[in-house]
């Protein structure tokens, strides 16, 4: 099996090492710096899975044109934001990619890439909760991973031999790995989730620089607005036509926050946090870390979706809409 990582910064190259380790022939295309790093000293990989050092079977090139070879399947792992650019720069890997998926973070991604493959036969869904992040070039980190983290399926609810051979991939490499036949459910649950947390974490906590997840749910107020996000993009997600699963357990909540009253909710959260600052977590969500870093978010890509689906269902969603107006303005002025 040969895999392509299109775009491979943290969580590509989290997903490189990863496979790498299984014995799967990887190639990363990163940025310069990543790419030149991992070519004179390999891949560095810390976190979650232990500290490792990835030479082979692991390429690193930095254009896409110097990729060599035909590659079984291409992951695409750019933000939602440099899709375009990303995809035009591999056009030269078309004729050469089997089959496409996207770990991004949003809805759409299977359509771009049917657009840009011209063949939805060539696309297969694909949803994640791995995290990773770029320490410096040649060097990822793996903050966090769960028994199921990865969920892959046809879009048109089959089981395919191809889908399988990438879950197998997925579970020798340790990364727990499911093949579904409802991966369209798994994607808008995944939205729903990352949604209500993105929008909560930026509007709550991004006038402290030092602030991390856990500091806000822990106090009362903090928690009732993680609640009240968290319960307009589960009603949206309901009004499609779906029910909470928890794909994502334990980390996912959805179905508790479903089902308990408003007290309940929001001691269950700050318990939560407290859970989160005993274990020593310091961590946000990549849209907090983008405003962090003064980069643009996105929030166009995470949050609006769940916005405009309510306006279509006629859901009312205001407190996720007054999130949303928060971090579009900051989103105005960053670079």
């Amino acid at each position: 099996m040969r895999v392509a990582i299109l775009g491979a910064g943290g969580l590509g190259s989290v997903f490189g090492a990863a496979l790498a380790l299984a014995g799967v022939d990887v190639t990363l295309i990163a940025r310069p710096a990543h790419a030149d790093a991992i070519r004179r000293n390999g891949l560095k990989l810390t976190g979650v899975r232990g500290e490792h050092l990835i030479r082979e079977p692991l390429t690193a090139v930095s254009d896409p044109k110097d990729a060599e070879g035909e590659f079984d399947y291409l992951i695409l792992g750019v933000k939602g934001k440099d899709t375009d650019a990303a995809l035009e720069s591999a056009n030269c890997l078309k004729d050469r990619t089997r089959t496409a998926l996207s770990f991004q973070n949003n809805v759409v991604k299977e359509e771009i890439l049917t657009q840009w493959l011209g063949d939805p036969a060539r696309v297969i869904g694909f949803s994640t909760i791995e995290a990773g992040n770029l320490v410096e070039p040649g060097h990822v980190h793996n903050g966090l991973t769960i028994p199921t983290t990865n969920y892959i399926g046809e879009m048109d609810g089959t089981l395919t031999p191809r889908v399988e051979a990438l879950a197998d991939a997925f579970n020798r490499a340790g990364m727990g790995t499911k093949a579904v036949t409802n991966i369209r459910q798994v994607l808008w649950e995944k939205l729903t989730q990352i949604c209500g947390a993105a929008a909560w974490s930026v509007s709550c906590l991004a006038g402290g620089k030092e602030l991390a997840y856990p500091d806000g749910l822990v106090v009362p107020e903090g928690a009732a607005h993680y609640v009240q996000v968290g319960r307009d993009a589960l009603a949206v997600y309901k009004a499609m036509g779906y029910t909470p699963q928890n794909f994502y357990a334990p980390v996912s909540k959805l179905k508790e926050l479903d089902t308990v009253d408003d007290f309940d909710a929001v001691e269950m959260v700050m318990e939560l946090g407290r859970g989160m600052q005993a274990q020593g977590y310091r961590g946000t969500t990549s849209m907090h870390e983008d405003v962090r870093r003064g980069k643009k978010t996105e929030v166009d890509w995470i949050i609006k979706p769940l916005i405009d689906k309510g306006h279509e269902l006629g859901v009312p969603v205001p407190t996720l809409t007054a999130a949303y107006r928060i971090i579009k303005t900051l989103d105005t002025y960053l670079s």
